[in-house]
């Protein structure tokens, strides 16, 4: 794999988001609807009785499963209806090349949405009583656990990019499968026919992971989990890529 190639392909799609009003719209969207849920919603931070980030915690991944597939829902579906797909993969390109310069730069957009939040990490810390009262640690556990929530729902968007022509039905399915995945386990755990396999379901679930993370514990088979299920999803946005290909 050209490092050259991909680097390439990463900032042609950050360059392209960035350069599109739906992407700041996207961006705007998830920052005033968290901002909403941290200080104005009940049980907002003001409302609390400690310094914590937990509304962001809460909150955040489920404005991520609208976020993110917004940010891949062009990534091949675009492509794939304009023909331009063809002509990327006529150029000395690998599938791979062009799969993780696209990918990289749906996880570099996840961190740069991410990162404005840190005001409220800044304003907590101010507001603590005494200042500073804010458990950093977990702080910082539970970004990094939103931010590989962010890269499982990229790697999945980016799946469903590839299936589709049209972007509205690769956003939808994208939306669709990421919320499968992040709370569909959880659900058939509860169901009292499941409860011989409910532990093994949950072992499947990424918002099992993701809370465990968010603890501000690093966990190495959490890690694993999420790495597996990136490779996974993005090996599938390979096979859909090569049949394209081959068509």
């Amino acid at each position: 794999m050209a490092m050259h190639n991909v680097i390439t392909i990463f900032r042609k799609e950050v360059a392209t988001f960035l350069n599109s009003l739906i992407g700041y719209l996207v961006i705007s969207v998830f920052l005033t609807g968290v901002g909403l849920f941290f200080w104005v919603f009940p049980q907002n931070v003001i409302e609390s009785t400690y310094a914590s980030m937990e509304p962001l915690f809460t909150f955040g991944p489920l404005f991520f499963l609208f976020l993110v597939p917004a940010i891949t829902m062009r990534a091949f579906s675009d492509e794939i209806r304009t023909g331009t797909i063809e002509l990327l993969m006529t150029k000395p390109l690998t599938d791979w090349e062009i799969i993780m310069g696209k990918y990289l730069a749906t996880a570099f957009l996840v961190l740069f949405s991410l990162l404005p939040t840190l005001i409220y990490y800044f304003t907590v810390y101010w507001l603590g009583n005494p200042v500073g009262n804010i458990d950093t640690g977990a702080t910082v556990g539970a970004y990094i656990g939103l931010f590989f929530l962010g890269c499982i729902f990229g790697a999945i968007g980016m799946f469903s990019s590839a299936l589709s022509s049209n972007q509205i039905v690769a956003f939808i399915l994208g939306v669709f499968l990421c919320f499968f995945f992040f709370l569909g386990f959880d659900f058939l755990a509860d169901i009292p026919a499941m409860e011989g396999i409910n532990r093994w379901l949950l072992s499947l679930s990424i918002n099992e992971h993701y809370q465990s993370i968010s603890r501000g514990v690093i966990d190495t088979r959490d890690a694993l989990y999420f790495l597996t299920f990136v490779c996974i999803a993005l090996i599938a946005t390979k096979i859909s890529l090569a049949e394209k290909r081959g068509g």
